[in-house]
């Protein structure tokens, strides 16, 4: 399997990371987006919407956005729930970090990271927004070890992603305890570093 992905994108490291969890062989193919690379007419090619992650499958089959891509990788594992309800309740929290949490910490990170805003430039209905979808976090994690209960699952990696460099973005992680003390159990969970 090959994948296609920016490493300092936290919806490519979804995919490394549950691949190595799950000991999947890859190969990892650096695409610098900042640069352009995957607007050129060989990666459009691979997928027309220009973006990563991108994986291709070792029979030739393409797959794209991150979260459909770990849903797949995952699918036989541990990270995904037999029931399915709690599967559903996982897919729940898929579905809203893409819609409800990356438009706003991701976004405000990229803008401050990548193109060097300071934090008073930011627009104020996206830091707005980014610390309601870290209110709801925190108060599912005040009452729940991982985000769907006690097993750690795929909601886990697909949040974590970015909710640990918050801070990156402007986002002030000092009064949720509650997160700080799972964003510390899923790099436990992942074998990562803790975040900087």
């Amino acid at each position: 399997m090959k994948i296609y992905g920016d490493s300092n994108s936290g919806n490519c490291l979804k995919v490394k990371w549950v691949c190595d969890r799950l000991a999947l062989p890859y190969d990892w193919i650096d695409v610098d987006t900042m640069k352009g690379e995957s607007r050129t007419p060989e990666f459009l090619k691979l997928n027309g919407a220009g973006q990563v992650p991108t994986i291709v499958l070792d029979d030739g089959r393409m797959l794209a956005q991150s979260n459909a891509i770990i849903r797949y990788l995952a699918r036989d594992s541990d990270l995904v729930p037999r029931d399915a309800f709690q599967a559903a309740k996982m897919d729940e929290w898929l579905f809203w970090e893409q819609y409800s949490h990356e438009p706003y910490i991701a976004v405000c990170r990229h803008q401050m990271v990548y193109q060097g805003k300071p934090a008073s430039d930011l627009d104020p209905e996206k830091i707005k927004r980014g610390y309601f979808a870290l209110a709801r976090m925190e108060h599912q994690l005040g009452a729940t070890r991982f985000l769907i209960g006690d097993p750690f699952s795929l909601a886990d990696v697909a949040l974590l992603a970015y909710t640990r460099v918050a801070h990156e973005g402007g986002f002030h992680l000092d009064g949720y305890a509650s997160i700080r003390r799972w964003i510390a159990a899923a790099e436990r969970e992942l074998d990562l570093p803790p975040a900087r």
